[in-house]
Protein backbone atom coordinates (compact mmCIF):
# COMPACT_ATOMS: atom_id res chain seq x y z
CA UNK A 1 0.00 0.00 0.00
CA UNK A 2 1.24 3.13 -0.90
CA UNK A 3 -0.62 6.57 0.64
CA UNK A 4 -0.28 9.74 -1.01
CA UNK A 5 -1.77 13.19 -0.18
CA UNK A 6 -1.21 16.54 -2.66
CA UNK A 7 -1.15 20.10 -1.55
CA UNK A 8 -0.44 23.36 -3.42
CA UNK A 9 -2.71 24.22 -5.98
CA UNK A 10 -4.58 27.57 -6.08
CA UNK A 11 -5.44 30.36 -9.05
CA UNK A 12 -2.58 31.91 -10.63
CA UNK A 13 -2.22 34.56 -13.48
CA UNK A 14 -1.16 32.90 -17.30
CA UNK A 15 2.39 33.41 -16.83
CA UNK A 16 2.44 32.84 -13.30
CA UNK A 17 4.12 29.55 -11.26
CA UNK A 18 2.62 27.09 -9.14
CA UNK A 19 4.27 24.07 -7.33
CA UNK A 20 2.74 20.98 -6.11
CA UNK A 21 3.86 18.35 -3.62
CA UNK A 22 2.81 15.20 -3.23
CA UNK A 23 3.71 13.75 0.18
CA UNK A 24 3.67 9.02 0.02
CA UNK A 25 4.17 6.88 2.54
CA UNK A 26 3.81 3.11 2.79
CA UNK A 27 5.60 -0.04 2.36
CA UNK A 28 7.76 -0.78 -0.98
CA UNK A 29 11.48 -0.43 -2.22
CA UNK A 30 10.88 1.73 -5.10
CA UNK A 31 7.89 2.87 -6.97
CA UNK A 32 6.95 5.18 -10.02
CA UNK A 33 5.12 8.71 -9.05
CA UNK A 34 3.62 10.22 -12.00
CA UNK A 35 1.65 13.62 -11.99
CA UNK A 36 -1.92 13.84 -13.94
CA UNK A 37 -4.55 15.92 -14.44
CA UNK A 38 -8.22 16.24 -15.54
CA UNK A 39 -10.00 19.04 -16.71
CA UNK A 40 -13.90 18.83 -16.78
CA UNK A 41 -15.09 16.19 -19.86
CA UNK A 42 -11.71 15.32 -20.72
CA UNK A 43 -9.23 12.07 -20.04
CA UNK A 44 -7.04 12.27 -17.05
CA UNK A 45 -3.79 13.12 -18.53
CA UNK A 46 -0.42 12.33 -17.67
CA UNK A 47 1.64 14.88 -16.75
CA UNK A 48 5.04 14.36 -15.00
CA UNK A 49 6.42 11.37 -13.46
CA UNK A 50 9.84 10.12 -11.60
CA UNK A 51 11.03 7.00 -10.22
CA UNK A 52 12.31 6.69 -6.31
CA UNK A 53 15.22 4.89 -7.14
CA UNK A 54 16.56 6.69 -9.45
CA UNK A 55 16.76 10.29 -11.60
CA UNK A 56 14.74 9.45 -14.61
CA UNK A 57 11.89 11.79 -15.51
CA UNK A 58 9.40 11.05 -18.19
CA UNK A 59 6.68 14.54 -19.47
CA UNK A 60 3.78 14.87 -21.44
CA UNK A 61 4.64 17.22 -24.75
CA UNK A 62 2.37 19.73 -23.85
CA UNK A 63 4.56 20.50 -20.51
CA UNK A 64 7.88 19.61 -21.84
CA UNK A 65 9.81 22.79 -20.88
CA UNK A 66 7.42 24.37 -18.33
CA UNK A 67 7.20 21.74 -15.92
CA UNK A 68 9.97 20.14 -13.84
CA UNK A 69 9.23 16.69 -11.15
CA UNK A 70 11.85 16.40 -8.61
CA UNK A 71 12.20 14.48 -5.96
CA UNK A 72 14.60 14.96 -2.48
CA UNK A 73 17.17 12.13 -1.81
CA UNK A 74 15.90 10.67 1.88
CA UNK A 75 12.08 12.88 2.02
CA UNK A 76 9.01 11.11 0.83
CA UNK A 77 7.89 13.82 -1.19
CA UNK A 78 7.81 15.31 -4.79
CA UNK A 79 7.54 17.99 -6.30
CA UNK A 80 5.64 19.56 -9.73
CA UNK A 81 7.02 23.20 -10.67
CA UNK A 82 4.77 24.62 -12.87
CA UNK A 83 6.26 27.72 -14.65
CA UNK A 84 4.97 29.60 -17.73
CA UNK A 85 0.79 28.44 -16.81
CA UNK A 86 -1.59 28.76 -19.34
CA UNK A 87 -5.32 29.01 -19.26
CA UNK A 88 -5.37 25.15 -20.49
CA UNK A 89 -3.46 23.92 -17.63
CA UNK A 90 -6.91 24.42 -15.77
CA UNK A 91 -7.79 21.28 -13.92
CA UNK A 92 -7.11 18.90 -10.84
CA UNK A 93 -3.87 17.45 -10.26
CA UNK A 94 -3.66 14.00 -8.79
CA UNK A 95 -0.41 12.34 -7.56
CA UNK A 96 -0.63 8.21 -8.05
CA UNK A 97 2.15 5.47 -7.41
CA UNK A 98 2.80 2.41 -8.76
CA UNK A 99 5.13 -0.30 -7.99
CA UNK A 100 5.31 -1.84 -11.99
CA UNK A 101 7.30 0.37 -14.17
CA UNK A 102 7.24 1.06 -17.32
CA UNK A 103 4.26 2.92 -18.99
CA UNK A 104 5.03 5.97 -16.73
CA UNK A 105 2.68 8.43 -18.09
CA UNK A 106 -0.37 6.08 -18.10
CA UNK A 107 -3.06 6.76 -15.72
CA UNK A 108 -4.57 3.29 -15.81
CA UNK A 109 -1.36 1.51 -14.95
CA UNK A 110 -1.41 3.09 -11.62
CA UNK A 111 -2.45 1.46 -8.35
CA UNK A 112 -2.36 4.73 -5.83
CA UNK A 113 -4.34 7.60 -5.97
CA UNK A 114 -4.36 10.96 -3.79
CA UNK A 115 -7.41 13.03 -3.77
CA UNK A 116 -5.65 15.65 -6.01
CA UNK A 117 -5.19 19.65 -5.57
CA UNK A 118 -7.48 22.00 -7.94
CA UNK A 119 -5.39 24.16 -10.15
CA UNK A 120 -6.83 27.24 -11.71
CA UNK A 121 -4.89 29.55 -14.74
CA UNK A 122 -7.02 32.71 -15.82
CA UNK A 123 -6.17 34.67 -18.40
Amino acid sequence: QVQLEETGGGSVQAGGSLRLSCEFSGDYYSVCLGWFRQAPGKEREGVAAIYTGGRSTFYATSVKGRFTVSRVDGKNVVFLQMNNLKPDDTAMYYCAAKTVFARELVASSYNYWGQGTQVNVFS
